[in-house]
């Protein structure tokens, strides 16, 4: 089969690779037919993730058909249509019966980390029973795709532990796909206004599309003082970070509230200053983890509802084998306007 391999620091390719096979009676192969690139790819190629070794398939987002089960699987069967969670659950460990996936004793985040990803034409799923989901009949597979990672990501490691509620002031720092999955699901909350900061006007117009009720673009304003304007200022409720740098963090120390919330969401491959010599005296709350997947199900009833519809973060779509292509695409996001691409098997 042909899958896109980690070969070290800003090296890739896209070349012939064993086929999977079941290893455990828990397992599950899938046959990928849909996956995409997420922003911790992007990371990993940078050196930000040193655990990812060469030779590594990457991916961990995807959809696609069971090929094959072990003997002890019982909720699949070859042929059923699958969504593959980014997060692997056993079900059984003490952190996976507290809905902790994330830290599960033998999955967690583990494809194309740990073992080979959904950037491939097949995908060996641990624990499959636990880490994957039925397609329901006549699901729009690009949505679902989306909920591999990015919503479950930006509903708990943003909203939710951003602590959003209905008419608070929140603040998205990063309009990029988790960013953009934050403010879909922070909706669900009715805050009384979610502010979008990004440096690209492009991806602040589309926030507008998608509920953002104000937008700053970094670069011609001053963005702390125009919050600290829109909010008489009090600050915002919710300061939501969603790029992955030392800037955007400190964008947030500076603009949440007392009483507030800081939810990091992006990746950081080098530390941040902490200002806690201005926090400490005003009852914040800050937040940071790996997603649990532990909200997808009740994702994918919002999603079959018509409540969200993800799919719209969509912009590019190209088969499988243009996947080096998909990545020039993606590492470039501001000028070719991407925001999550679909590769199709």
């Amino acid at each position: 089969m042909k899958a896109l391999v980690y070969q070290g620091p800003g090296q890739k390719d896209w070349i012939e690779k064993d086929k999977p096979g079941i290893e455990k009676p828990t397992d599950v192969i899938v046959k990928v037919t849909k996956t995409t690139i997420c922003g911790t790819d992007l990371h990993i190629l940078k050196g930000d993730v040193p655990a990812v070794t060469p030779g590594r398939t990457l991916g961990h987002e995807g959809v696609g058909v069971v090929e094959a089960v072990g003997d002890a699987v019982a909720n699949f069967k070859p042929g059923d249509p699958v969504l593959i969670s980014c997060v692997t659950s056993c079900g059984k460990c003490p952190n996976c019966k507290r809905q902790l996936y994330a830290h599960c004793d033998d999955g967690g985040w583990i494809l194309g980390h740990l073992i080979d990803g959904t950037q491939a034409e097949y995908v060996r799923i641990p624990h499959g029973d636990n880490s994957l989901y039925p397609i329901p009949e006549g699901a729009d597979e690009e949505a679902l795709v989306m909920l591999s990672d990015i919503m479950p990501t930006g509903l708990e490691i943003g909203v939710q532990y951003g602590r959003v509620k209905p008419g608070d002031t929140v603040a998205i720092v990063g309009a990029g796909p988790v960013g953009m999955s934050v403010l879909l699901t922070a909706q669900f909350y009715s805050p009384g206004r979610i502010v979008m900061i990004d440096m690209d006007p492009a991806r602040l117009e589309l926030a507008k599309q998608f509920g953002a009720t104000d937008t700053l673009q970094v670069g011609s304003v001053d963005v702390v003082e125009e919050i600290m304007k829109m909010t008489g200022g009090l600050g915002v409720d919710a300061a939501i970070e969603a790029v992955g740098v030392p800037a955007t963090f400190d964008t947030c120390q500076k603009i949440v509230s007392a009483g507030g919330s800081i939810a990091n969401v992006g990746v950081h491959g080098k530390p941040v200053e902490l200002h806690i010599e201005e926090l400490w005296i005003k009852n914040i709350n800050i937040s940071m983890g790996l997603v649990s997947t532990n909200t997808t199900p009740m994702l994918l009833k919002t999603l079959n509802s018509g409540k969200v519809d993800p799919a719209r973060l969509v912009t590019h779509r190209l088969k499988l084998d243009e996947i080096m292509e998909a990545y020039e695409i993606f590492s470039n996001a501001a000028r070719e306007k991407a925001m999550k691409i679909i590769l199709t098997a």
